[in-house]
């Protein structure tokens, strides 16, 4: 069974694996709340979906330090 996308595939997307476990989940989180999925991949996992919208870069990791400058503006 190949599994996609890969986690390395997913890493150019974040920081360190932490950040990605965490971006994916709270993502996993949303769509198993109802939230629209951004990604036409045909699966039922949640947590599959959220790999998939992050690794298309339909979904962005927001790091902390552009949190604080958003909320500055």
């Amino acid at each position: 069974m190949i599994v996609k996308p890969t986690v390395q595939e997913l890493l150019k997307k974040a920081r360190n694996r932490y950040e990605l476990v965490i971006a994916t989940s709270k993502r996993a989180r949303q769509i198993s709340s109802g939230a629209d999925v951004k990604t036409d991949v045909d699966e039922e996992s949640a947590v599959t979906l959220a790999a998939n919208e992050i690794a298309e870069g339909k979904v962005k990791i927001i790091e902390p330090e552009e949190l604080k400058e958003d909320d500055e503006k």
